[in-house]
């Protein structure tokens, strides 16, 4: 059992690991056995975030030049569907290189704009890099020069996958095999929340008079690189806007600005003010709305509800000569709501950015209020 926590208000949370930290622990275990044709029963990683795992191993198997074993995935206090389930992988020997592919219960992708391109198993990058950086650390302890071919299969898997939204984003036939840390934080409401207002507490309590909000790794890396002010002025809101919003009027702050990745931001379009896809999305019907008012030609609308992200349909907008003025009407609708939800107490203001087009579009009292919190 992994201990490690973290902290949300009150509450102590015990942290998990993903299902990519169970398919490299397996991986690197299978291995092993196939390389010293004895039975692993732990193994130890090193996730992305940077911390270590030792991960049980169970129904381990040795057969001629393969191996196989599972990984019991723990999600900690995260409630998470995949709590529990056996990530299994089956290594064996082959002349050269690492071949990673998916069995039973892995999904498969069908839309553009995922991690992995269209017919590829859904194994995400990160995942792909830690079972070739596990495997090439058991190739430097036995000196063995061959390649290694994994395939990644959980049993319950496309069971489990009728409870994610995995088909809505195109991913059919199982789950998907993710993580970009290695190690799942649990996520409490409440608890989330509670830890918004009180940093907004804390900002007012030194001076702060205008609120500054970002939902992500995203939004943190975009104030890094592109905003006059440190990163340390703002308060993470992730996906509850709304309720962070309420908590900027409550505490007494006079203006709020919000920056986020458009693939979130796009849902204030339609007042959504919970961006998280288990209470909305919305997403592209945003966006064909924006279109209709911007004059873009039926055609072009039509295409848009099959994209499966907001960066492939800002893709069909830009081939069509039309971005532009789709992304002015959004903007507009999110200044409207953004206005609405305050009942224009105070300034509210969006930056809204996308890394992929190189984009970044700002509702009309944006300026101001970058500059107001560069200047306090």
């Amino acid at each position: 059992m992994l201990k490690e926590y973290i902290y949300k208000g009150k509450q102590k949370l015990r942290c998990g690991y993903t299902t990519g930290s169970c398919a490299a622990g397996a991986s690197k275990a299978s291995a092993e056995m196939v390389l010293n044709r004895r039975i692993i029963y732990s193994t130890e990683i090193m996730t992305p975030k940077g911390i270590k795992l030792i991960l049980e191993t169970d129904e381990q198997k040795i057969s001629g030049n393969k191996a196989s074993c599972c990984v019991v995935k723990d999600s900690g206090d995260d409630p998470d569907v995949t709590n529990g389930i056996k990530v299994f992988a089956e290594v064996s020997l082959i002349e050269k290189g690492i071949e990673i592919s998916g069995g039973e219960g892995i999904g498969k992708v069908t839309k553009a704009g995922l991690d992995q391109p269209i017919g590829e198993w859904a194994i995400n990058s990160v995942p792909r890099k830690m079972i070739e950086s596990a495997l090439a650390e058991i190739s430097e302890l036995y000196e063995y020069k061959g390649g290694f071919k994994v395939v990644i299969s959980v049993p319950d898997g496309e069971k489990i996958a009728v409870k994610t939204y995995n088909s809505r984003m195109g991913i059919y036939g199982g789950i998907s095999i993710i993580g970009t840390t290695g190690i799942v934080e649990p996520m409490s409401n409440s608890a989330l929340i509670e830890t918004i207002r009180t940093e907004a507490r804390v900002r007012r309590s030194i001076g702060d008079k205008n609120m500054l909000l970002t939902l992500g790794n995203y939004s943190d890396s975009f104030v890094q690189s592109e905003m006059p002010f440190s990163l340390d002025r703002s308060i993470k809101c992730s996906n509850f806007i709304g309720d962070a919003i309420d908590i900027g009027l409550e505490t007494g702050f006079e203006s709020i600005l919000i920056i986020g990745h458009i693939g979130k931001m796009v849902k204030l379009g339609a007042g959504i003010m919970n961006t998280h896809s288990a209470c909305a999305d919305g997403r592209m019907d945003v966006l064909v709305t924006c279109g209709v008012l911007a004059d873009v030609e039926t055609d072009v609308l039509k295409k848009i509800p099959s994209c499966v992200t907001v960066d492939s349909a800002l893709d069909i907008f830009r081939q069509a000569g039309v971005l532009e003025k789709v992304l002015d009407v959004l903007t507009d609708r999110v200044e409207y709501y953004l206005n609405a939800k305050v009942k224009n107490e105070i300034k509210t203001a969006a930056v809204i950015f996308s890394y992929q087009h190189n984009i970044t579009v700002k509702t009309s009292k944006a300026d101001i209020l970058i500059r107001a919190i560069s200047e306090e």
